[in-house]
């Protein structure tokens, strides 16, 4: 990007905060219409052609509520059922008379940072803030500090330890072993955590907070115990997602680690394949063999790694069983995980594929990568020059059955149904007063959806207009060396500045990361690679406000303002970034693992 396209992207971003900021804290509007207005101010800003400027805010919107929509009126279901139904109640007497209520809030922080490991923070956040809310009714005090715990605990593994995408994508990025990320990443967040809740303490105090309800219907009674829906029906609802999703997990990450698609020397006829290779990349026709060379010398990041493949692949020469080795770990490392490498090639892969490839593939997995360039690899050379794959293993059909079950649109739909069938049966409800009570529940979560999705449309017209790239721009790096404090400041301030401009933590993460991947080696950084992956894990914390679906998520699940949502919620995210990256530096520093 030229300066001035970069400034001029700048100027888009301070446009859309000030519009967000001015209507929401001095006009006093609805945030809903905040958000939109931003969105298509933005939208004005960028490029693109005139009658698409404002569609693309709708597709962004709709793209937002294909994400979340399902999930949040589920959601708001089954925190209602609960809470009317006495399961909430019940879950928090059996927390309180395990833990005390001293340690309540601690209980609550702990259920966070364990199930958002393996279940997204929005999901986490949904399930536990009707215990917040039952918990605030028994001892009436201190909400702020229930759902400022919950959020603590749920934030920060989210960020920093896998197989969450966001940490699991940055390990692959930068060559980090997934044990040793899991085990450094908790080991960064639970500082961090315990920080954030002694925050939330603090922030409890100064600014007391009470319960408000989040629909027009009164909060329901607490009853006697007698009248509560034994302890294993109350937590199904909470259970059975967390354990059918964290199944999922589990699977998808075994079937990953077998790298299906990845090349095998023997899968190759060398000859015919390199002499395809070689015909194409001096021809000046745009072809696969072109691009698969340009791939390999496109980055400085191990040059002269790159420059033995590329030499490997053209020469000549007849390989030693060695070289082929070589060459083949070379492509899978260089060629394979490229995103997208030749997808647009005429007979690669089908119209509507190629359409979907080419859309945002900032949160293609490398594994599908490799999958995706392998077909495009079978495809154009056919099965004389690259013999075809086995995709579809055990394991990998075990996980494509367990993503059906696990997707968490059909896992909170079951815990739906488990909570609605728990309070029609624990207070006899009729057919049509069942009903009634989720139209109310369905009311609230409508606007969440509406406010949630506004803040994503603005995000996304935020990345239309190139704030990310410009931010990029403005911190390119190259191959040059420097002090480990230095380099992982760096991966802290990128991935800080990716946040606050668009406001997703996972987008910021794998940007970050891709950014600074020709530093993440031991000699250039004095440490492991898995401090930078931390570091940008701790910085994709850092400033979230109004364009960040978590914070909507937050301030109107626990019927916060918008202005208490920025003093609790941002604040007590930058704690955990603060906190999570100064453990990080005192790891890197004591325990460097090379």
């Amino acid at each position: 990007m030229t300066p001035d396209e970069v400034n001029y992207a700048l100027l888009c971003l301070g446009v859309g905060m000030a519009t967000v900021l001015g209507l929401i804290i001095v006009l006093r509007a609805n945030a809903f219409i905040a958000m939109l207005v931003a969105a298509m101010v933005v939208s004005l800003m960028a490029d693109g052609s005139v009658q698409d400027k404002f569609s693309r805010v709708a597709s962004a919107f709709g793209g937002m509520a294909g994400g979340v929509g399902i999930v949040i009126a589920l959601a708001a279901i089954i925190g209602k059922c609960m809470l009317d139904s006495g399961a909430a109640d019940r879950v928090v007497r059996w927390m309180m008379s395990i833990c005390g209520e001293e340690r309540a809030p601690a209980a609550l922080m702990g259920s966070g940072f364990i199930l958002a490991v393996p279940v997204f923070f929005d999901t986490v956040f949904y399930l536990l803030v009707p215990l917040a809310r039952s918990l605030f009714r028994r001892t009436k005090k201190n909400y702020l500090l229930y759902v400022m715990a919950i959020a603590t605990g749920g934030a920060i593994t989210h960020t920093l330890v896998p197989p969450t995408p966001g940490p699991l994508v940055v390990a692959d990025q930068l060559g980090v072993d997934k044990g040793t990320m899991i085990l450094i990443g908790a080991c960064v967040a639970l500082p961090g955590a315990i920080a954030g809740l002694l925050f939330s303490m603090l922030m409890n105090r100064w600014m007391p907070l009470p319960m408000r309800p989040i629909s027009a219907e009164p909060e329901p009674e607490e009853l006697p115990d007698r009248q509560l829906p034994s302890l294993f029906v109350s937590l199904l609802p909470v259970l059975l997602p967390v354990l059918l999703i964290s199944t999922n997990t589990v699977l998808t990450t075994i079937a990953d680690g077998q790298r299906a698609a990845q090349l095998k020397a023997e899968e190759i006829d060398w000859p015919a394949f390199r002499a395809q290779v070689r015909t194409e990349s001096q021809a000046d026709a745009d072809s696969l063999g072109k691009r698969m060379v340009a791939t390999i010398n496109e980055s400085e990041f191990q040059q002269e790694r790159r420059a033995e493949i590329a030499d490997l692949l053209l020469r000549d020469a007849p390989l030693s069983t060695d070289d082929q080795q070589a060459l083949v770990e070379g492509l899978n490392q260089f060629v394979l995980t490229h995103k997208p490498l030749a997808v647009d090639l005429p007979g690669a892969l089908p119209p509507a594929v190629v359409k979907k490839v080419n859309g945002d593939n900032t949160r293609m997995k490398p594994v599908d990568a490799e999958r995706m360039n392998r077909q495009v690899l079978e495809s154009i050379y056919g099965d004389d020059l690259v013999q075809p794959h086995v995709w579809n293993t055990d394991a990998r059909v075990a996980a494509n059955w367990s993503a059906a079950f696990g997707d968490a649109n059909f896992a909170l739909l079951l815990s739906a149904i488990v909570a609605m069938a728990t309070l029609a049966a624990s207070r006899n409800l009729s057919l049509k007063e069942l009903a009634q009570s989720v139209e109310v529940a369905l009311m609230s979560g409508g606007v969440i959806i509406l406010i949630t999705c506004a803040g994503g449309a603005f995000g996304a017209m935020l990345g239309v207009a190139n704030v990310g790239p410009a931010i990029r721009e403005m911190f390119s790096v190259g191959d040059g060396g420097g002090s480990a404090i230095m380099i992982l400041l760096l991966g802290f301030s990128i991935a800080s500045l990716l946040k606050i401009a668009q406001g997703s933590s996972t987008v910021a993460m794998i940007t970050g990361a891709a950014m600074l991947g020709g530093l993440a080696t031991p000699e250039t950084l004095g440490c492991n690679p898995v401090y930078l992956a931390t570091a940008i894990g701790s910085g994709s914390l850092m400033g979230s406000w109004m364009n960040d679906s978590g914070f909507w998520v937050f301030a109107k699940m626990s019927g916060l303002t918008e202005v208490e949502a920025l003093k609790s919620w941002t604040l007590l995210l930058l704690v955990l970034g603060g906190v999570s990256f100064l453990a990080t530096l005192i790891l890197a520093t004591l325990m460097p693992l090379v």
